[in-house]
């Protein structure tokens, strides 16, 4: 463990990194780019790219989801977005997209105070698994215990419990909080859970029965909870803490593996093959997807923190549009920003570095090099 800093006479903190302060070491053996595989396995579900595209109305729709998944991906749906909401949600994206920044908050908060409706989580549910792909969804821990049984009667395959910050202890004087172990055992579809930043809180998830922990919080691009909080824990640390938290799990329990997905913080494909190096064992991202041609957004991005009726912790992107899904994951890319051709940029950072599997890229060599000494 790295020793503290001293910050002042009275507190001293951990020193700790983002994805833009490290590098991946290149081995003396290179691999054929060709060669390499990145296929991803969770629970019984299989993919041919180990990346999750986040439940963000600018991101994911029912139709976005299945385009997911048949390239070879998982896209999750925000059972709390506009989707559920209303039964055409088209014309408020249009709406968002038109909107100056002023006013974009307060009206993001507006469309959203529309209420959920148990219906509509069980059609967009559906669509998405009468088109044959793997179908993973997500409710924040507040809205689980209300509508979980609706989400797993309309046939959801993953289920993702995904807030800010979720603790298996939470602790709550004004109403019962969400128990995640019971509630995971209780559940016959395999849980995704998160976010969390620290070894202690992800090996207390793990210890729920969660299949997976998802790593970050505040780190996306369109958060502004460090502004609005304070709180941030930089990617790469939280990455290998967390997959240190996995490997004693892994002990404790005699075998049990939880999977680590990186959730945040992650703009470019140099950011996602280091959140690989760290120890993730997938990426969830956001941003990069809103850029595509596809995307609901038209160009913006945004997340369910951008539209919180109290407290704010996100804002609504401008990111512009840059090509198609298929280009953004698969390319070819006729950009040098890192923002095309994402996985065929982690097939070849593996290549270099000497690995072929996914597993073996995660003892690759890093080094502390912050962007401005390159």
């Amino acid at each position: 463990m790295a020793a503290d800093v001293e910050i002042g006479a009275g507190k001293s903190g951990r020193r700790a990194y983002a994805f833009d302060d490290i590098g991946i070491v290149p081995s003396r053996r290179t691999r054929d780019p060709e060669e390499v595989s990145v296929a991803w396995q969770i629970d019984a579900y299989r993919f041919e790219m180990p990346l999750v595209v986040a439940p963000m109305d600018s991101v994911v729709s029912p139709a976005t989801a299945i385009a997911v998944g048949r390239l070879g991906g998982l896209a999750v749906l925000d059972l709390e977005g506009l989707w559920t909401r209303y039964e055409n949600p088209e014309p408020l994206l249009a709406e968002i997209a038109s909107l100056d920044d002023v006013r974009a908050t307060q009206r993001l908060q507006e469309i959203y105070a529309e209420p959920i409706k148990a219906e509509l989580i069980g059609r967009r549910i559906a669509e998405v698994r009468e088109a044959g792909v793997t179908v993973a969804a997500r409710l924040s821990p507040q809205r689980t215990a209300q509508f979980h049984k609706t989400v797993i009667d309309a046939g959801v395959d993953l289920f993702v419990i995904r807030g800010t910050t979720v603790s298996a202890e939470h602790v709550s004087g004004r109403a019962e909080p969400l128990n995640l172990k019971q509630f995971i055992y209780d559940l016959d579809v395999p849980v995704i859970v998160g976010g969390c930043s620290t070894y202690t809180a992800a090996l207390h998830l793990m210890r729920t029965g969660a299949a997976g922990v998802l790593v970050g919080f505040g780190g996306g691009s369109g958060h502004t909870t460090r502004t609005v909080m304070g709180v941030a824990v930089p990617m790469a640390t939280a990455v290998a803490d967390v997959a240190a938290a996995r490997r004693d799990y892994l002990d404790e329990s005699g075998g049990r593996y939880v999977h680590v997905i990186a959730d945040g913080g992650m703009v470019n494909s140099g950011d996602i093959a280091k959140a690989f190096a760290c120890g993730s064992d997938a990426v969830m991202v956001g941003s990069p997807f809103a850029r595509s041609t596809e995307a609901p957004g038209r160009g913006y991005h945004w997340g369910s923190e951008a539209h919180h009726p109290d407290i704010p912790r996100g804002t609504r992107l401008d990111v512009g549009t840059i090509g198609t899904m298929q280009q953004i994951l698969h390319g070819p890319s006729h950009v040098a920003d890192g923002s095309m051709n994402l996985i065929g940029a982690l097939r070849r950072a593996m290549a270099t570095s000497g690995y072929t599997e996914l597993k073996e890229f995660q003892r690759v060599q890093v080094v502390v090099a912050p962007r401005r000494a390159d």
